[in-house]
């Protein structure tokens, strides 16, 4: 029987001590489980942690765009260097690999990646991810490893995929864990704070975001710690954090591309109205647009964003944004037909 695959994640802060510096044990905790998991899964480890890992090599750091490609570019041997000590005390080689946006909206580029890591897990390696912040760009560059981690779990058809937290889970209003979660509503965002840790880019809501893209799509995902003995053992038998039931997915490979491997280079807020339209499988007219953000081109895909700025969906536009600014008010025309549009 074929593994199946598995995604797992890990942020800044549950990699970093109080001080900034990367937390070896931590790194020999997730090494002692990912080899305890192996047999049972092929697996992606991305892993956050090379800004933190390299940042205090730089004289008064400050965390700009620049400073933070050479943190990373110090930080990222570093970092990798303790993976491999870590996984080679259980036989297991690990790989580095470095992405970027246009490996996923590159369909040559990620069938390359793509039998890589084929050839990686062939051979008993572990690759682990993360993004390559030396000569990726503000435009180009994924929001944060919950995105990564996510378009590679969709890429390579995994079936489940842990987002380790420091928050060991979803939090409910009175601060206990949420354990199972049948499907992302308002309710699960009113648990959400906007919160960042002062290491990561990322927070909860971009974990819900992701999450509730990979659900949309059959993936099951978990979100969990590194609290108490076997951790990653214990969260995939449900035995602590949360878990986000899958859904079942009848998307074609295509509108997995547009909702996934596609660089979404801007936004397309639309009212109530052109909403439950979409939903109802109707194209989107610039009469139910409400603003755009970001510059695009025609044919680009843009993320489409409701009243409550959620990400609702994704599409490829038959207009560019300066001209959905020109005639979203005086003319009713189609920004992007229906068979362009992916919602989830």
């Amino acid at each position: 029987m074929k593994k199946q695959t598995l995604v797992i994640k890990l942020g800044s802060a549950l990699l970093s001590k109080q001080d900034g510096s990367t937390n070896s044990s931590v790194i020999r905790k997730i090494a002692d489980e990912i080899a305890a998991v192996s047999p049972n899964y092929r697996i992606i480890l991305v892993s956050s942690g090379a800004v933190s890992s390299g940042r205090h090599f730089l004289k008064q750091y400050k965390g700009t765009l620049t400073e933070r490609k050479a943190a990373a570019a110090i930080g990222n041997p570093i970092l990798i260097e303790l993976y491999r000590k870590q996984f080679a005390r259980h036989g297991i080689t690990v790989a580095q690999a470095l992405c970027e946006r246009h490996h996923f909206s590159k369909r040559n580029l990620f069938v390359q990646l793509k039998n890589t890591f084929e050839a990686f897990w062939k051979n008993g390696v572990l690759p682990i991810v993360n993004e390559n912040d030396l000569i990726s760009n503000n435009e180009l560059k994924f929001s944060d490893n919950d995105e990564l981690a996510t378009l590679l779990a969709i890429g390579f058809n995994a079936q489940k995929m842990i987002l380790c937290t420091s928050s060991n889970g979803l939090l409910n209003k009175e601060g206990k864990i949420v354990s199972i979660v049948p499907s992302i509503n308002t309710e699960i965002y009113s648990y959400v704070t906007k919160e960042k840790s002062s290491v990561g880019l990322g927070g909860m809501l971009s974990k819900i975001t992701f999450t509730r893209l990979a659900t949309s799509l059959g993936i099951e995902v978990y979100m969990s710690g590194l609290i108490g003995g076997s951790p990653i053992q214990k969260t995939l038998k449900g035995q602590q954090g949360t878990c986000f039931k899958a859904h079942r997915s009848t998307l074609k490979d295509r509108q997995k591309w547009l909702l996934s491997g596609s660089v979404t280079v801007g936004q397309i807020h639309v009212d109530e109205g052109a909403e439950k339209a979409l939903t109802a499988r109707k194209s989107l007219l610039t009469v139910g647009i409400k603003r755009t953000e970001g510059t695009f081109n025609t044919g680009e895909v843009a993320q489409l964003m409701n009243v409550e700025n959620m990400i609702i969906g994704v599409a490829k536009t038959r207009m560019s944004s300066k001209e959905i600014h020109a005639l979203r008010s005086s003319k009713n025309q189609m920004a992007a037909h229906a068979n362009d549009i992916v919602l989830f």
